[in-house]
């Protein structure tokens, strides 16, 4: 089967020490170097009894793709999360079973899915406590296990969810690429209503509109947000998050943190947002944030980079405001819920693909990608 390879050198770097014989760094950004894509051809996955096996119809090309390809000015890659290699790549995927493992009983050939990245092992004192996104022994789909950036890909059936209803809704062309975004969208979800407890008619700051900020507007706006309000800097995403149903979207560009916090307080009336999502990963942004919270407010961190954050905790203290990190999308009955939203019309993540692509041009696309312009690239197979 024809699939695209992350590989790279191991160099461990700044303290870090391996353990076992294994590759894996929990930080990819302190051992892998130089690191490579290439599409190559593979044997098709052998499945465990437990495992299903999924003839892929669309796979996202994720902002962690990207930070895998990309490089430091000593060749390292900038992804500072788990990592083994080589590997396959691609974690958003929806697709169709072919053949199920002989365990295997609430899934058949022929069923549409989409999948959790996160492979909890449901046995470790996290798992057991119910929090899958912080399994003591984690894997993950397209980081440490070959992804979906290929023809087939395995994983086990429990990571599995069925989005038959979508493609009901949507159509197959339209439905696998929502499909796809179940995985994106239920990160966010986590965020948003778990983790923060954001509600009904409450005020909704996005900071960043890549895919990730843009299913946050989304969501919000699905939830009876009162007013939802993005910063981001690429004209196409800012249109995007309009489209999908912000109220208003400035660019941060050349705006100082005096300036940011006074728009969030024209746009809040002066009391702040509600909840702030932090989706951008960029430096020097937690400063205005914590200080544009409404009292009480929330600000929940989801994009993931390897910075170090400047901020005023006595803002925090005055205004008994929260700042929250949110790691995963599994559990909570999250992927669950998405697929509702989206099988009900009241969510349709397939609009902010710009772009879709064949496996063979995937590679260009990572080098594309690095200037943060496109809403969602999508590779697609047809069938």
């Amino acid at each position: 089967m024809k699939a695209m390879l992350l590989e790279g050198e191991w160099a461990p770097r700044g303290g870090f020490t391996q353990t076992g014989a294994r590759r894996l760094a929990p930080n990819g950004n302190l051992a892998w170097r130089h690191p490579r894509f290439s599409i190559v051809d593979l044997p098709e996955p052998k499945i465990e009894p437990d495992q299903v096996l999924i003839e892929v119809r669309a796979c996202g090309i994720c902002g962690s793709d990207v930070h895998m390809y990309e490089r430091d000015a000593d060749g390292y890659m900038l992804y500072p999360g788990l990592v083994a290699a080589p590997v396959v790549t691609g974690h958003e995927f929806s697709g169709v079973v072919v053949a199920v493992g002989s365990a295997v009983t609430d899934l058949r050939p022929g069923d549409a899915v989409c999948a959790e990245e996160i492979a909890w092992c449901g046995a470790c004192r996290s798992c057991r406590a119910g929090l899958f996104n912080y399994c003591q022994r984690l894997e993950e789909l397209g980081f440490t296990f070959d992804g979906a950036h290929a023809e087939l890909v395995a994983t086990r059936a429990r990571y599995c969810w069925p989005i038959g209803d979508v493609i009901d809704r949507f159509g197959p062309d339209h439905g696998f690429l929502c499909g796809a975004l179940v995985e994106p969208t239920s990160v966010v979800y986590l965020g948003m209503f778990v983790q923060a407890r954001w509600r009904p008619g409450a005020t909704l700051g996005v900071m960043g509109a890549g895919p990730i900020g843009l299913a946050a507007v989304a969501l919000g706006r699905a939830a009876g947000a009162g007013r939802v309000v993005v910063f981001e800097p690429s004209r196409l995403r800012r249109e995007l998050a309009l489209a999908l149903g912000a109220d208003r979207a400035y660019d941060p560009a050349g705006l100082g943190v005096e300036e940011m916090v006074a728009l969030a307080g024209e746009e809040t009336r002066g009391q702040g947002f509600d909840l702030w999502v932090e989706a951008s990963a960029a430096p020097g942004l937690l400063d205005p944030i914590t200080r544009s919270l409404a009292p009480c407010g929330q600000a929940v961190l989801i994009g993931l980079g390897p910075h170090r954050a400047d901020l005023l905790p006595a803002n925090l203290v005055r205004s008994g405001a929260g700042l929250q990190g949110s790691l995963g999308h599994a559990g909570s009955g999250a992927f669950g819920s998405v697929i509702r939203l989206m099988a009900a019309g009241a969510l349709d993540m397939g609009r902010i693909v710009t772009e879709r692509i064949e496996l063979d041009d995937a590679v260009e696309c990572l080098g594309r990608l690095r200037d943060r312009e496109a809403g969602k690239c999508m590779v697609v197979f047809p069938r």
